[in-house]
């Protein structure tokens, strides 16, 4: 029996796996899908997407924000990497759009049932900025760490993603080693939220290029990052949906841990656990 194609696996909000891809998940970390959205329905995201970023769409204090430097509030046409944290909260007419409804039928698929959307992202690298970088990392070192750590970050591009403008880098596998130490990129997380770790030797980062309307979806262990956006004129939108399990979910709200950069110190630094060099909880 030949492969569905990509119209017949999008079938309304569900998105058809092959065992193939549950199987390359499993044992890479990550897996490219494609054709997830179709040309319309991509139309559709970014005309919102570009609400966001012409700041039509209030978004509150950090959770707008140069994902290189953590500046926010100030003129974002000088942004490297556009930050727009939880575009859902910001847009509830967003909730349960068709990209939403996909990434929860993949989420069910690749990781099992009770999975359930923990938070929204927008990243926008800006043409011309070799500066655009996202440096490597995993996303668990911001995370609480519970027994069920099951999680299904689905990643789409709103433009085609190439090397040249900062497609991302993941070094498959990475996943089932333990996380490595992080540490605040600026060396004070109250100036910028994101983390960072190093690469060791003998690690390969394989660059994913993926195309308008396809998505790559990634767990919570594999080690990655992107580069820079060195084209003229090709922005790099993606436009995240990150899923993880109910239960994970409400002991994160519990903890007063939201996903927007607007949440303090105290709670970044006691749900995440940013490890050190010396790999001790900092």
């Amino acid at each position: 029996m030949s492969e569905p194609t990509t119209h017949e696996r999008r079938q309304g909000g569900a998105y058809l796996i092959t065992d193939a891809e549950r199987d390359a998940f499993a044992r890479d970390g990550y897996v490219h899908l494609r054709g997830v959205m179709s040309d319309d329905e991509m139309d559709a995201i970014e005309d919102v997407y570009n609400r966001f970023l012409r700041r039509e769409i209030e978004v509150v204090g950090k959770d707008f924000n140069d994902m290189t430097t953590g500046e926010h509030g100030t003129d974002p046409s000088g942004y490297a990497i556009v930050n727009v944290m939880l575009p859902r909260k910001y847009y509830p007419q967003w909730q349960g759009n068709v990209f939403e409804q996909r990434a929860i039928s993949i989420a069910t698929q690749l990781c099992g049932e009770g999975m359930v959307i923990d938070f929204d992202q927008l990243l926008a690298k800006r043409p011309g900025r070799d500066d655009a970088v996202f440096g490597w990392h995993q996303d668990q070192a911001y995370w609480i760490d519970t027994d069920d750590r099951r999680t299904a970050t689905c990643w789409l591009a709103v433009d085609d993603s190439t090397v040249d403008n900062g497609c991302l880098q993941f070094l498959p596998g990475s996943q089932h080693e333990p996380v490595r130490p992080h540490v605040p990129l600026h060396g004070d997380r109250g100036e910028s939220h994101t983390l960072v770790t190093e690469l060791r030797d003998g690690d390969v980062m394989l660059p994913v290029p993926i195309s308008r309307g396809d998505i790559t979806v990634h767990c919570e262990g594999i080690l990655h990052g992107s580069g820079g956006n060195v084209t003229a004129d090709s922005w790099r939108r993606a436009y995240i949906v990150a899923l993880r399990s109910k239960d994970t979910v409400n002991e994160e709200r519990r903890r007063g841990f939201t996903h927007s950069h607007n949440d303090g110190l105290e709670v970044l630094d006691s749900v995440a656990g940013v490890l050190t060099a010396d790999g001790e909880a900092g």
